[in-house]
């Protein structure tokens, strides 16, 4: 069965599906010994597809493990020549590139998903397909009624890469327990980097701990800080369901609302707008309002008419004689 071949390598482990088109569209992929452009397929089973001349081998099983990350681990393959930090892969005895599903801060902890299914992992990252993720936040001092409003409608950051300005997507906040320090419940659909704790210190609280403890409808669980297990089909549905408890408020329409006159000054009527029955009232000089009625007139008490042709009588002078 032919696939796009962005598809195809990214079912390969080849890296996101994003990646792959850059790939493609950079010369470096053949299929057949014929270099393919952009949105081209092909069908594993039949063709050879070569990636900077070596063959895809596409993995025999699908893996989906569940692992909580402790503080000051990497969520990243490659860390910098001069961070010696432990990087989550040190903690996952497979072979083979797994996708990291839900990157995380190396201050903060909690639940992520490694895999080899890139169909899956794409799901679940873009923030386009809306899957919530639900994270455990300590903060200092208690944010108003106010300051959550503004939290969930959207905050606006600048990217730490580009330098362009973006607003948060609308999340959910909830304050668990309040005092000198806070606990948040916060679900979002999308997470740019370490934009929890961005948010949080521009509204005036700083972030004083991190644990995400949901992707989907999956838990953490039970399991302790470094641990890891494989899912199951049921986790996995789990994992691909977002939040029922994701409510985050509407964003506020761009346009501009109505101004009310003021005065003796109307608006100006449509000309396509149906005109009023008092507008044509008013136009053909009659009195506007509730229309009159004409009373059929009472006929039973009138006096009788004479018959005959009625005599008229004359005013004569002496001169006209």
């Amino acid at each position: 069965m032919k696939e796009r071949v962005q598809k195809l390598m990214a079912q390969a482990n080849i890296g996101s599906r994003r990646a792959c088109e850059e790939i493609i569209s950079q010369g470096r992929v053949r299929v057949n010994g014929q270099v393919i452009k952009l949105g081209d397929q092909a069908d594993p089973q039949a063709d050879i597809i070569e990636v900077d001349g070596t063959k895809l081998a596409f993995p025999d099983r699908k893996i989906y493990i569940a692992f909580n990350k402790p503080r000051y681990v990497l969520s990243t393959d490659d860390p910098h020549e001069d961070d010696n930090r432990r990087t989550v892969r040190e903690f996952i005895p497979h072979e083979g590139h797994l996708f990291n599903v839900g990157r995380l801060d190396a201050d903060s902890e909690g639940l992520m998903v490694l895999t080899n299914d890139g169909d899956l992992a794409n799901r679940l990252t873009h923030p386009r397909y809306r899957h919530t993720k639900t994270y455990k936040v300590v903060v200092s001092g208690l944010p108003s009624a106010e300051t959550i409003a503004r939290w969930e409608k959207g905050i606006t950051l600048l990217d730490e890469e580009t330098g362009d300005s973006f607003t948060t997507a609308p999340c959910t906040v909830k304050v668990i327990d309040g005092g000198k320090e806070t606990t948040l419940r916060i679900m979002m659909t999308e997470g740019k980097k370490r934009q929890i704790r961005r948010v949080a210190s521009l509204l005036g609280h700083t972030v004083r701990s991190l644990i995400r403890t949901h992707i989907g409808g999956l838990p953490l669980g039970e399991l302790r800080s470094g641990e890891w297990r494989e899912l199951n089909p049921k986790d996995i549905k789990q994992l691909t369901t977002p939040s029922a408890d994701f409510r985050p408020p509407k964003r506020q329409s761009s346009r501009a609302p109505r101004r009310k006159p003021e005065g003796d000054e109307q608006p100006e009527r449509s000309k396509l707008a149906p005109r009023s029955k008092s507008d044509l009232d008013d136009k053909s000089g009659r009195k506007s309002g509730k229309p009159t009625t004409r009373r059929k007139p009472d006929t039973n008490n009138r006096p009788a008419r004479p018959t005959g042709k009625p005599t008229t009588r004359r005013n004569t002078r002496k001169g006209d004689r």
